[in-house]
């Protein structure tokens, strides 16, 4: 199960890509990965290669490769100074490398993402076609834009055409339990196949083993219940026409 770094172009710019692989017989399906705020760091790198253990090639871009130590010194973070036109740009870009990889299986690609990536995969799933399954972490801040022209992700929502598995943090305020309820009732509006799961005990966080939110009881019962997702929507499903 080989694991390397690639890049995209993004524009006029370099993305670094962390890619993990599977073995077997291509072309396999695909799942996209969105950084939470420690970046591509080892969380998601593990994540990477979990899905590459189930079968899936699993890509994470680096939503952070314009940020600069310049941007950085009023003490500001990483994540805002990031605009929802330049991470869908992103999205778009790694997906389209999914599409021209002939190891992949164009027809099966998914996406998932932690804290700050949760809200990045319901963006990527509202705006970009080709996604067949998604499934957030925690993700808060759907409700709110980055950047001061963009729409938020759940202004978005009647864009997304994939099923959608979501899970919270009974702990959690953001997203909160209000939040959960705003986001069934707009995916019921349009009609969006969905699953909730929420998992009592858990905060924010809760599937990052690096981290002291960490909670190894939501983080067991929710990942399998992702593979399954996955199986179902980009292993089992007929390829479409």
């Amino acid at each position: 199960m080989p694991s390397f770094w690639d890049k995209v172009q993004v524009g006029n710019r370099d993305m670094e890509l962390f890619v993990s692989t599977p073995t077997g017989a291509e072309p396999f399906p695909a799942v996209l990965v969105c950084q939470h705020g420690g970046g591509v760091d080892q969380f998601i790198q593990t994540i990477c290669d979990r899905l590459a253990q189930a079968g899936y090639a699993a890509v994470a871009p680096n939503l952070f490769h314009r940020i600069s130590g310049e941007m950085l010194r009023d003490g500001s973070q990483r994540i805002q100074h990031l605009r929802d036109s330049e991470v869908r740009a992103d999205i778009d870009a790694t997906v389209d490398f999914l599409l021209k990889h002939s190891a992949i299986n164009d027809d099966r690609i998914g996406i998932t993402g932690f804290c700050m990536g949760g809200r990045v995969a319901w963006l990527g799933a509202a705006t970009n076609p080709n996604f067949k399954a998604a499934a957030p972490y925690y993700g808060g801040n759907i409700m709110v834009p980055w950047g001061i022209t963009d729409q938020t992700p759940f202004e978005l929502t009647g864009g997304i055409t994939c099923p959608v598995l979501f899970h919270f943090g009974e702990l959690d305020l953001n997203p909160s339990r209000m939040d959960l309820r705003k986001l069934d009732d707009e995916l019921l509006r349009f009609e969006i196949p969905h699953q909730f799961f929420t998992y009592p005990g858990a905060d924010h966080a809760f599937m990052d083993f690096t981290a002291g939110r960490y909670n190894q009881q939501a983080a067991d019962e929710s990942w399998p219940r992702t593979l399954e997702f996955f199986t179902q929507h980009l292993k089992e499903a007929p390829v479409s026409s």
